[in-house]
């Protein structure tokens, strides 16, 4: 581990340093780096994990500030730890894997010392972040251009691991945000395993995953309502002092202190292109229309209609429809 930077402050220390995780072949040392904040009386341990997805970048940019806000307003017990661009290689390739493969890296939790590339990666990620002993792990990052913020947790992870997913529900809604579950259980604890949200929960660490907003790009907005979103975390464990925070984005009253559940369906059936009749927020009815597809005539192909009552988190990016494709994303109960 190769110290940066260290700021000193009243009953906290604040550093920067890079992780070794490869070489190249013109031997030259890829590293990722580390952001660390302790205060000298201890308490819980919160992890950041930004931008496992190389062109989800906003996560950087929220980790960021958070480590600026820290610097005025000081932790007053407990540690926060940072890996604000896990995907480099993706990142500067604006690539979903990590850029010299096709490998998703948060499909290659909790990674393996002796495996591919992405394994390699992922599993010095993994124990740097065990072997601090998190109280909560979370990772950042970025859905649709239109959507809304929302928070996800993994399916339940089995009788086992009850505990640690209670207070993953309990943290989730300390965001602020929509609580998505992404399914009621978990159909193949593999399915848990290959993420970094799903192998910690495996490993009874509570973790939950955070939707900011669009991708490629940094969105202030999005950046302002993930920092609020964190600092109330960090105010609910008593990890910094109580401030009132008036969050932007407010929940629906029919869906607050709710877990919904995570769909994209109905897909398109047709090729042609979108017209949406929903917005990301949107609270929509089972059977209303929520986009049309039409063809290069104007003649209507396909009208798809919401499955469920719920909220829309967010639609596609591109009004191309393709058979099989999703159209629109739902948070419904």
């Amino acid at each position: 581990m190769n110290a940066l930077t260290r700021y000193n402050l009243t009953n906290q220390k604040i550093r920067y340093s890079f992780i070794n995780v490869l070489t190249g072949s013109d031997l030259s040392s890829r590293r990722l780096a580390l952001m660390e904040a302790k205060s000298t009386h201890e308490g819980p341990v919160v992890w950041l994990t930004g931008c496992v997805h190389g062109e989800e970048v906003g996560g950087i940019a929220i980790i960021q500030e958070i480590f600026k806000k820290l610097k005025k307003e000081p932790l007053i017990s407990g540690a926060v730890y940072a890996f604000p661009l896990m995907n480099p290689m993706g990142f500067e390739m604006g690539s979903r894997g990590i850029g010299v493969s096709s490998d998703d890296l948060n499909r290659s939790f909790p990674g393996n010392s002796k495996g591919s590339l992405a394994e390699r990666i992922a599993d010095k990620i993994f124990t740097t972040i065990m072997s601090t002993h998190p109280t909560l792990v979370l990772d950042l990052h970025n859905d649709w251009t239109q959507s809304i913020p929302y928070t996800l947790i993994d399916p339940y992870p089995g009788a086992e691991h009850k505990e640690a997913y209670e207070k993953v529900k309990a943290y989730a809604e300390q965001t602020g945000f929509v609580v998505i579950n992404e399914q009621e259980e978990a159909d193949d604890k593999d399915d848990l395993k290959r993420t970094l949200s799903g192998s910690l929960l495996l490993k009874n660490i509570p973790a939950i995953t955070l939707e900011l907003g669009e991708a490629y790009i940094v969105n202030e907005q999005n950046v302002e309502e993930g920092v609020k979103a964190i600092w109330n975390i960090l105010m609910k464990l008593g990890m910094v002092n109580p401030t009132e925070q008036k969050m932007d984005y407010s929940i629906p009253a029919e869906l607050q202190g709710k877990i919904l559940h995570y769909s994209h369906q109905p897909v398109s059936s047709a090729s042609g292109i979108i017209r949406f009749k929903v917005k990301p927020g949107q609270l929509v009815k089972k059977d209303q229309p929520i986009a049309k597809i039409y063809n290069v005539f104007g003649r209507l192909e396909q009208t798809l209609a919401a499955e469920h009552d719920g909220i829309v988190l967010g639609h596609a990016d591109s009004s191309v429809a393709l058979p099989g494709e999703p159209i629109v994303s739902f948070g419904f109960l």
